[in-house]
């Protein structure tokens, strides 16, 4: 058998068999690559991912009270009013214009989720409520709230502050 040559007489040298080993380690680290690179990628967005929510907590601390700003300018603008009109008003109408200005403050309370708590003539929770005193009632059962001294708040069903009341006993 006469080896055969290329066109530019040189011998042809046989190819190298790949062996299976090798196969394999290229093949792993091309998988390693792969999976270093997302890696590397999940941690960059999870990176971005804190700094965006650290930004949008921050923009909710500066600006959550704008809803609550917006509702209450027009209340000052009625108190304003009042007090410039005051000098010559009666007091009939001055009445009228405080509660105009109080309506004002109600709806602009209820647009940011603030609910008023009056109790009266409701049992007595101590979870919203604050009793200040006890007094004996034969016209309503004991632990019933019998006077509201002041009412108490929520928002969103989080209390601001407890209705100060005064509970019946026995």
């Amino acid at each position: 058998m006469s080896e055969e040559r290329p066109p530019d007489g040189a011998p042809i040298q046989p190819e190298a068999p790949q062996d299976d080993s090798t196969a394999a380690i290229d093949g792993l680290r091309r998988e390693a690559e792969e999976n270093w690179n997302r890696y590397l990628r999940a941690v960059a967005e999870l990176e971005n991912l804190r700094k965006r929510s650290a930004r949008e907590i921050e923009g909710a601390r500066k600006f959550g009270a704008e809803r609550l700003a917006q509702a209450i300018l027009p209340v000052r603008d009625s108190i304003e009013a009042g007090i410039a009109t005051a000098q010559n008003a009666d007091p009939t109408t001055m009445l009228e214009g405080q509660r105009a200005t109080l309506r004002l403050l109600d709806q602009a309370l209820a647009t940011v989720g603030v609910r008023e708590i009056d109790p009266r003539c409701e049992p007595f929770d101590p979870t919203k409520h604050e009793a200040l005193s006890l007094l004996p009632s034969a016209d309503v059962e004991p632990n019933t709230v019998l006077e509201v001294i002041q009412k108490g708040y929520e928002i969103h069903d989080r209390l601001l502050r407890a209705a100060k009341v005064i509970v019946a006993r026995e």
